[in-house]
């Protein structure tokens, strides 16, 4: 994920191309997050978000998140490809999962299919499985 601090007061906006490739495709699989012995998302509706050199991120509906672990943060970040993340923490997984979770709330419209979508860091969450 592109970020940076969002304390700049003119944001530049960049569209996706061949020097910077942008993606999005439905994710086939079932995916479920966990932390701390919980199941916090477990969808069949995940985007998969290919963004040049950068790893790719599934991003899950809100319907399918448990939105009752987490906990909205103060913190936030700027893409000039995406917009404004807004961030999300979850109590229950301890100091780790502090802002584990990123959300584009209104995102540019080159990547408006993860509007109101969550991300969440691999190294944040127990895991993020996969299933066929």
């Amino acid at each position: 994920m592109s970020t940076s601090n969002t304390s700049n007061t003119a944001k530049t906006v960049k569209i996706p191309g061949p020097d910077h490739p942008l993606t999005i495709e439905r994710n086939p699989s079932r995916v479920v997050v966990k932390v701390a012995g919980h199941t916090v998302a477990d969808t069949r509706d995940a985007l998969t978000l290919r963004e040049a050199h950068y790893p790719r991120v599934l991003y899950i509906p809100r319907k399918d998140v448990d939105m009752t672990l987490l906990e909205r943060s103060g913190h936030s970040t700027y893409c000039p490809y995406k917009g404004d993340a807004a961030y999300f923490s979850i109590p229950s997984g301890g100091e780790r999962a502090v802002n584990a979770i990123w959300s584009y709330e209104s995102p540019y419209p080159a990547v408006e299919p993860i509007r109101d979508r969550l991300a969440f860091y691999t190294d944040r969450v127990d895991s993020i499985e996969e299933h066929a």
